[in-house]
């Protein structure tokens, strides 16, 4: 028996999902770049080219519109860790998830973790599909960590939620933007950086 085919949406319906997708790509790119409380919904609305009352016909306000795109933030790192390669020991996905968030960082997208006064901090508690992405990652990345521990690549005398939030706090790390300003070097090389001296420490290889 054949099932048959969805009922196309109308073309009305697809205009206004591509017009709240454009919004939320706008207020992203704002929040990573200014962060919650600087930016504004009048400049969001300027970005899209639309009004500002057109946002509210598709956000409350400025609170859901950031946490919507705080949600697709954490939904584009699960489909990246999705696409690491099923054989990469855990150790390696651990770096290549702090690469991940180191270089979105460089191109302005959204941290993972706020700030403790962040006026968004609240509404992302309430964000049911912030938290059901966040725990996902996290309770992948908590995997890895504890495997990476098993087999001596990580220190087993820190608990996994220490390692965890460790790494997610590199990506408000105000290193690379210091890096960057100063010049010389390149995007590659300050995340290579930057991993290398999370994961491996300052220590000088001679240093017994």
């Amino acid at each position: 028996m054949n099932t048959p085919a969805p009922p196309r949406r109308s073309f009305k319906a697809q205009m206004h999902e591509a017009r709240a997708q454009a919004i939320v790509a706008a207020a992203g790119r704002l929040l990573g770049e200014k962060g919650f409380e600087a930016m504004t919904l009048e400049e969001v609305a300027a970005e899209v080219g639309v009004a500002k009352a057109s946002l509210y016909k598709h956000f409350a306000g400025k609170e859901e519109l950031c946490a919507t795109a705080m949600a697709q933030a954490v939904g584009r790192l699960g489909a990246f860790l999705d696409g690491l390669p099923a054989d990469l020991p855990a150790f390696e996905c651990l770096r290549e998830l702090l690469r991940w968030l180191l270089s979105q960082q460089l191109t302005d997208e959204l941290p993972l973790m706020l700030a403790r006064n962040s006026g968004l901090r609240g509404p992302l508690k309430d964000c049911a599909a912030y938290q059901a992405a966040l725990q996902e990652v996290s309770a992948r990345a908590t995997e890895w960590i504890a495997a990476a521990q098993r087999e001596g690549r990580l220190s087993e005398a820190l608990p996994c939620e220490v390692i965890l939030y460790s790494l997610y706090a590199r990506s408000a790390d105000p290193l690379l933007s210091m890096l960057r300003e100063r010049g010389g070097y390149t995007d590659g090389q300050i995340v290579d950086w930057a991993v290398q001296a999370c994961f491996d420490g300052l220590k000088s290889r001679s240093t017994p």
